[in-house]
């Protein structure tokens, strides 16, 4: 969900990009429209560090559980 409050037109981000980095540190995100269609989103770069990590961290649990289900099957192409 993108909460209305987070939104900002393109037009007023290019010109009042002091109101971007505003909302970012008082609502966690600025969403920047284009055409009225959400387009960028302007995060904390500590926050996009974390969402990184966590992708990560998804990968490697994914990773891992193909890898139970599968050992049969990598032991044999493996040989």
């Amino acid at each position: 969900m993108v909460n209305t409050d987070n939104l900002i037109s393109i037009t007023e981000a290019n010109q009042n990009f002091s109101k971007v980095t505003r909302m970012v540190e008082e609502k966690g995100a600025a969403v920047i429209l284009k055409n009225n269609v959400p387009r960028y989103i302007v995060v904390e770069f500590s926050r996009a560090e974390e969402m990184q990590e966590a992708s990560d961290e998804d990968v490697m649990s994914i990773s891992k559980r193909l890898i139970e289900q599968n050992r049969e099957a990598y032991k044999v192409l493996a040989q």
